[in-house]
């Protein structure tokens, strides 16, 4: 095979010294493995001149043998890769704790049900950190979220939007609300908030869903994750909202209600850089992401009602 790619690159440059250098050996090099070739075809591939060589007719017909095959080796080569690419390696993941807790586990069942000899590490983190690990190439792939009035950059990263995930509303087992199975923001005006603290993007959903219904929400206390936020509205100190994959874990005394339109959801997305090609197992996981996003969209949608 090495000789027939030799002698291809002879024709293709004109010269043994042109092809020498191409192929990064010397023109001994070359010469000797195209006088190897001759002696096994039995005939002459070239014809010297001092200017350079020219194929013999057995010479073009083998040539054109030598890149079909060369071309097929290539290929099969890629595809080999590819394959490789699934039956081993690595794969770096990003993700944020409330799909990490969530929807991210079913596409992990699955993904090391169809690849098991694939080492997966998962990165979780907040959102500002994933991006950065995404820029910085730390991670090949990261979930990521948006809402309406701050998308996601099209042009800083690739993204795929996988499902929506509804903002719903958190009371206690024994409030007025618990037995309502939808109420709308403009029915909150006079309750107590229990908030994240620390700028959470929940917050602001909670602001500008509270101006929409043209009041002002009164906080009572500010939590420092969901579980402490459900603890607190268990023992009636506020009322909250979340998005609705953050509490399919529900603590047991507090009630998940539907606020429909009136509060916006989020967006999960799959985000990768666009200025790298994506290896066979980020485009793999990516796949199982987007099918195993069509079941969870629905579960997620009829659970937020």
């Amino acid at each position: 095979m090495k000789r027939l790619q030799v002698l291809a690159a002879v024709v293709e440059c004109g010269s043994v010294t042109r092809a020498a250098a191409a192929l990064s050996y010397t023109p001994s090099a070359v010469s000797q493995q195209i006088l190897r070739l001759e002696r096994e075809v039995g005939q002459p591939l070239l014809e010297r001149h001092p200017r350079g060589v020219q194929p013999t007719e057995a010479g073009l017909v083998l040539v054109g043998h030598a890149r079909k095959v060369l071309r097929q080796l290539a290929a099969a080569e890629s595809d080999l890769a590819e394959i490789a690419g699934l039956r081993r390696g690595r794969l770096d993941l990003g993700t944020f704790p409330t799909m990490g807790a969530s929807f991210l586990p079913l596409a992990v069942r699955q993904f090391r049900t169809d690849y098991p000899a694939i080492q997966l590490t998962i990165h979780s983190d907040r959102e500002d950190g994933l991006v950065r690990k995404l820029e910085e190439g730390q991670i090949g792939l990261s979930l990521l979220w948006d809402y309406e009035w701050q998308r996601m950059d099209p042009e800083r990263l690739a993204l795929t939007s996988l499902f929506s995930d509804p903002t719903v509303l958190l009371v206690a087992a024994d409030h007025p609300l618990a037995q309502r199975r939808r109420v709308a923001m403009a029915d909150l005006a006079e309750e107590q908030w229990v908030i994240r603290a620390g700028g959470h993007p929940v917050v602001e959903v909670l602001e500008r869903s509270a101006l929409a219904a043209g009041f002002t929400p009164r906080i009572s206390f500010q939590a420092n994750d969901y579980q402490e936020a459900q603890a607190m509205v268990s023992v009636g100190l506020g009322i909250t909202l979340a998005p609705r994959t953050a509490v399919l874990n529900k603590h047991p005394g507090v009630e998940v209600v539907s606020l429909g339109s009136t509060a916006p959801p989020r967006r999960i997305l799959v985000a990768h850089r666009p200025d790298r090609v994506r290896t066979a197992t980020e485009i793999a996981f990516a796949e199982i992401l987007v099918e195993t996003a069509r079941d969870y969209q629905a579960e997620v949608t009829a659970a937020g009602r």
